[in-house]
This record gives structure tokens, sequence and C-alpha cells, in this order.
């Protein structure tokens, strides 16, 4: 038959990048290049993405289940889970099994249909994700000021004039909480139609170095330097006000921001006064512009306040839901009836530290602590799904050991890593070309509206489950019921058709739900529950009640009743490039699911944690050495460092740390220092750069593969050290839960000379 071309989107990143691969008859992948014809990408890839073929052919990818290490079939695999996981909830109760959901579960279309049923199924308190890790800040921000934790606004790059960034270096990461391919393209563009791109961050990133202006900034005071910008927007009458009786709270933000004048924190920012009330008047003179906040705004102990505070400026300089500032992506399978309820926070509390449940789940920075303290309640048991927590939690080697005291414990994942070679049993999803895939998570935060279906490159060896097939027999093995999974698509179907049918406003509503289910006849039960929401969706075909097609992507709510006829069948046959959908629309009125109706500018809850702020003005100190976390192009957390084309170059461990602070401590390039906080030490290669600014060390993150017990040859010789050893999981932003990683505490030692603080 010789070499065939085919076509998917990239599943390693945010960025939602078209690939065209070249597979042999062996379905093996020779080739990658970017899909030119792709209308988001257009062409573009980034090393990581070219690397998918080595990913898919590691050969240190598990083929089949492992029990207790050892190979196995899928029967005797699921049976073992069977066991585990009913003794554990006979003996203990439901509250002792927990689940860990990590990252790469976002960037699959099985992970964000299946895994929601599984820990309803469990009837478990005990949920953990990477999000209280990542970005769950900037959920809680928008729960509170819009009511809905995923109505996260986006820049809209391709129109802005002037971008304010904090926190984030898309240069390396792709972007994130704003999928944007070709991130780098994109800011050149704003640069050459004449607009400003600055950046923030406590290094000089190579997203920074793009900029027209970096500004180096003191880890953990972006909060300060931000209610400074609102502080000299209100004193100098810089306020707009675009959305007149549709925000609350504006008098109450005024006087929040009147003690922080910009040359009260200064000082304690390293940001001088005149250049951050320059930095507003920029910002509130722009003909369009947005502020974006990434993960560095998140990982800090004033992350939610941060992340208020970015929209709290996109709303005061009138740039919230307009064209060019941040405005809301609308997904093509989101359904537009879709009833919401106010957000809230607390409904219950962790066992051991009382911290409080936030979009359904618990800090991952308590996992160890319910792993380990005895009691009823005590986690005896753990499922994770996609995750490397080992690595990736803070103060890691504790969490380690704790899972070596589980009773039982099952993963999904391809990879016997530092997290699974604790597992009872693993579970290897397929490879990336025997999986189909959609971006359900990702398209909700694309900075143009678009749709791609990627339908598997290989077919599945016979027995071999889909990815789908593993998650829905956990979901089964959950409830109690360990039978076909197809139950559980079924029951899915039947109700969301029950509820659009019977709801005012849905495209079906009063139809017959048997009528519409007999329309869905896509060859997996997976696509069938795709295509039903594409359908119901605000460019769908409204299961034939609209049935019209057309160039212009004018959803539902927005203008008209312009639509694509969208279905899945459509979205496969006729776009198999994917489908641009158009430039982002304003929907604030879609999206606002408040108590008032109205935009919440200053909610109580960030106004009275606003006290923290207050108290670190009053009692500033000195200030010692502090640790920021890095990201590399060719790295993706854990993911891919057994990937040998992503272990070289750049890519490498290294502690970088300012020219200044090496000659004060007495290393050179190449030297070794330890670097030690409460929770542990580590020792790194010291890359003196005047990257970093004086007084900040910078190890990425991701790395620390020398744990025995794990299969993965190639990030074990390139090991280097886990930054997560020195990171304190007592450290937390109050309001999410979210994990402190950036501006941790910590003193340098040469290996034999003294400490310096």
């Amino acid at each position: 038959m010789g070499d065939r071309t085919a076509f998917r989107t990239c599943p390693l990143c945010e960025a939602l990048c078209g690939l065209e691969l070249t597979l042999d008859d062996a379905g093996t992948v020779t080739r990658v290049r970017g899909d030119a014809k792709d209308p988001f990408s257009k062409g573009f890839i980034c090393p990581k993405g070219a690397t998918l073929g080595s990913l898919d052919g590691d050969p240190d990818r598990l083929s089949e289940p492992l029990l207790k290490g050892e190979a196995t079939g899928w029967d005797a695999a699921f049976e073992a889970v069977r066991q585990g996981i009913s003794g554990i909830v006979e003996r203990y109760g439901r509250d002792a099994v927990a689940v860990y959901i990590g990252n790469p579960t976002a960037h699959s279309i099985a992970g964000p249909l299946y895994v929601a049923a599984i820990v309803k199924a469990l009837g478990t308190r005990n949920l953990f994700t990477a999000s209280t890790a990542d970005q769950m800040p900037k959920h809680v921000s928008c729960g509170h000021m819009f009511g809905d934790p995923l109505a996260i606004p986006v820049p809209d790059l391709d129109r802005t004039g002037h971008l304010l960034m904090l926190g984030a270096n898309p240069l390396e990461s792709n972007g994130s909480l704003a999928s944007a391919p070709d991130f780098p393209g994109r800011l050149k563009a704003i640069q050459a139609r004449g607009g400003k791109i600055t950046v923030v961050d406590p290094r000089r990133t190579r997203t920074a170095a793009l900029a027209d202006e970096h500004l180096f900034i003191r880890p953990g005071t972006d909060a300060f330097f931000l209610m400074a910008l609102v502080h000299t927007l209100f004193a100098e009458d810089l306020v707009v006000d675009r959305l007149p009786g549709r925000v609350n709270g504006l008098e109450d933000m005024r006087a929040l921001a009147i003690d922080f004048a910009p040359e009260r924190v200064a000082s304690m920012t390293g940001i001088p006064a005149d250049v951050i009330r320059r930095t507003a008047r920029e910002l509130a003179r722009a003909d369009r512009a947005a502020v974006y906040g990434r993960i560095g705004t998140c990982t800090q102990a004033y992350g939610t306040l941060n992340n208020w505070l970015v929209d709290a400026l996109n709303i005061l300089t009138g740039n919230l839901d307009r064209e060019g500032g941040a405005m809301f992506p609308r997904p093509a399978h989101a359904p537009v009836y879709r009833r919401k309820k106010p957000f809230t926070t607390g409904r219950w509390r962790s066992r051991v530290r009382g911290l409080p449940e936030v979009n359904g789940e618990l800090p991952v920075a308590t996992l160890a602590d319910e792993i380990e303290a005895p009691g009823e309640g005590q986690i005896r048991a753990l499922i994770t799904i996609g995750g490397n927590p080992a690595l990736s939690a803070p103060n890691a080697a504790r969490l380690d050991r704790a899972l070596a005291g589980l009773e039982f414990m099952v993963s999904v994942d391809p990879y016997l890593n530092e997290t699974t070679r604790h597992a009872h049993v693993i579970l290897p999803p397929p490879r990336p070309v025997q999986t189909p895939h959609y971006d359900i998570a990702l398209t909700g935060l694309a900075v143009r509206d678009y749709a791609r279906y990627s339908p598997p490159l290989v077919p599945l060896p016979e027995g071999r489950p889909s990815e789908a097939v593993i998650l829905g027999r956990l979901a089964m093995i959950a409830s109690g019921a360990d039978g076909d999974p197809a139950a559980l698509d079924e029951m899915i179907i039947s109700s969301t058709l029950a509820r659009a049918t019977a709801l005012q406003g849905s495209p079906v509503h009063g139809r017959d739900p048997d009528e519409l289910r007999k329309m869905l006849d896509a060859d997996t039960l997976t696509e069938q529950r795709l295509d039903m929401m594409l359908r119901l969706g605000p460019y769908g075909d409204g299961f034939g009640a609209d049935p019209a097609v057309g160039d212009e992507a004018t959803p539902r709510g927005a203008s008209g009743t312009g639509y694509v006829g969208l279905t899945l069948a459509r979205l496969r046959t006729e776009h198999p490039h994917g489908l641009d959908l158009g430039a982002l629309k304003p929907r604030l009125d879609e999206v606002l699911c408040t108590t008032s109706g109205r935009v919440e500018l200053c909610p109580s809850t960030f106004a009275a944690d606003v006290d923290r702020l207050h108290a670190a003005l009053r009692t500033s100190k000195a200030h010692g050495m502090v640790l920021i976390g890095r990201r590399h192009l060719r790295s993706n957390n854990s993911w891919l460092h057994n990937v040998p084309e992503l272990v070289r170059g750049s890519n490498i461990c290294t502690l970088q740390l300012n020219p200044a602070d090496a000659e004060r401590l007495g290393v050179g390039a190449g030297d070794t220092v330890r670097v030690t906080s409460r929770t542990g030490s580590v020792e790194a290669v010291a890359e003196p750069t005047d990257t970093v600014m004086p007084g900040v060390v910078s190890l990425p993150h991701g790395w620390g593969h020398d744990l025995p017990g794990t299969r993965t040859g190639v990030a074990r010789r390139h090991a280097g050290v886990n930054v997560n050893a020195v990171t304190d999981e007592q450290e937390i932003d109050p309001l999410s839960g979210n994990a402190v990683f950036n501006g941790v505490p910590v003193t340098l030692e040469a290996v034999s000379a003294q400490p310096v603080a």
C-alpha cells in the first residue's frame, strides 16, 4: 500500500495545532508536519508536536495492563480493580477512595466525557486534580465575578492593540488558558500593526525578550502591582465604563485600591512608581487592550487576588467582552440552553486541615495529609488518571512516601513512572494515533471559535479497549455494577436528550427524545455523544431543526438565527482540517449567571482577602532568596521527558541565578548548588544568567526521574532534580487552595561553602 497521509490535532499542549502525519503500512508515524490547511494553526508546529511520532512509538509505552508490576490481561486487570475498590468501600466507606486527575486528561476526548462519571459513581468527596497546582485561582475569580468558573475571558490576540502579560511565557509554553496556535506569530502581528506588548516577569523569558517592554517583578508581588494599576486608574480618572448598569461594586473597588499608590508598592514589587503609573495610563488610553495573566499569577500566595485584578483591569479599562479586549469563547459543543447556578465554594472541607472544597475538589496540597492521617475518612485507595503527582505536587517527596502506604491504587497511564510505580494496577490508554481527538476542554479557551475532530488513524488490536472504554468501565466498577460501559453512555445520552427536549429555549424543545436518539449514527458511543453535543450547540443543526448551511458562522444567541448546521458527520467529512467559526463575539449576557445578574467587580470574599495585602505592606521586611519555576519549549510538565528529541539543547534541568548572586555565593557555571527550604534540599547545576533578577533562582518543573521502579529509560538518563522537593505543601492561596510554587523562600550554598540567605 505504501505511505499514507492523515491529519489530526496535536494533543501535547493547549495550542490546538493541526498536524499532517505520514504513516507506513504498519501504522508507524514516519513524518510529522504542520497542517497548512488548518484554518486556526495554518501550518504552525512546535518541537513538541514535531515529535508526536516518537511519543506514539515510544518503546517504553505500556501496551497491556500491569498487575503488581507484571503484564496481565484486561479482564484480569479490571477484576483486580473491582476487588480492590469494592473492598475498600465495604470496609471504610466511599470517602476512603480518592481520585487524582492530571492535566493530560484535558487534552483528550475521553477524559472530559467520562472522568466526572467515575467521581460521581464513587460518591467520594476526595477529588484532587492538577487544577490546584495550576489554574484554580482563575476558576475562583471568574466564578465569583461572572457566576461560572468556566467562563474565562481570553485575550483577543488577533485584534488587540495593547497586551499586558503577567506570569505567562507563551513562546515556550505555547499559551495556556488562551488556546492560540502560533502564539509567537500572533504577538508579532500585534507589534506589526503598531501595538505594544508589555511582559511582567521575574525572568527575561523568550516572551519578555520579544516584548516591547519587560518589567522585572519580585516573585509573589503581582497583586500589589495590579492593585497599584487599579489605584492609578481611579486616581487619574482613567476608568472607562463600557458596561453601564451591568457592573456592581465600582465604588467599592475605588475604596479598596486607595491605599495602594504606586509609591507605596514600588519597593515591594521592584517596579518604580513612575513605571507603574505609565503602565496604567498606556493600558487605559490604548484603543483596544487586554490584560492576560497565567500560571505565574496563579501559583502564588495571592493567586486568586491576582486573577481577579487581571479581569478587574479589563473591566475598568472598558475592554471586557469587547473586540480586541478580553472575550468569552463560544465552543461548538457547549449547549446554548444550559441552566446555571451561581458559583459557591466550601460546600465541604478537607478532613485534616479543614480546607474548603472549590469546584468540587480539594487542594492537592493536602492529599498527603488525607492519606497519612488515621481516622474515619482516611484515604486508603487512589485512582489516578493521567497525572504524575509524585513529581508535580508540592513537597512531592512526602506525597511519594504517602502513596507507598496506600492499600490499593489504580492508574490510567501509558507509563510506569514516578507515580504509577506505586499502583497495584496500571491501565494504559492506546497510542495517540489509535485514539480519536476533539478538544472539549480547550476549545472553550480558544482565541478564535474553532472546531476539529480527528478520528483514530490506526485501528485498535483485537481485544484492546479504547481510552473511553477504560474510563467507562472504571465508572461502572465505581458504581458497583461492573458491566458493559455502553450502558453508561446510553444513560448519559438519554438523560441529556430528555433534558434538552424539556427545556424552553432548546433547539429540540418539545421533540421526542427517542426520535433524536435514532439520529445519532456515528460509529462509537463516544462519537455519538460528541455528535449530540455538536447538534445541540450554538452552531449545531438542532437535529434537523436548523439544516441550513453557510460559510458565515453566526451562532444562536449572538445575532439573528444564522448557523452552520453542524453535526459530527459534517465536521469529519467536510472539514477534516478543522472548521473556522469566526472571531470571538461579545456574549457577556449569555455568560453571566451571578445572583445579581451583573458582573461582580468587587466580591466581598476578595475584598476581605485584601487585608493580607495591607498586612504585608505594614510588615515589609528584607528580601531573602526566593525560588520560581520555569517552562521550556521542549517540555510539558513531566510528560515528554522520555522522548529523545525533547531532552536536548536548552531543555536541561539547571538552577538559573543572577550573576551577582552567583558571585556572592562563589559559584560559576557548572558548579553544584544546594537549594534548601522548609521541606528539603536539592542539588542542581548552576547557570548564572542576567535573565533572572537578583534575589531569584529558577528551577524547571517536571524533572526528578531518578526514583526506582520506573520504566522510562530516556527520562532516567536525563533525570534532573525535582523542584517540588523544596516547595511547601503548607503554603497555599487560601481562596482557591492552589499550591504556591513561585516566591518560595530558600537558602543557597555552594556544596563546600556556607549558606547564603
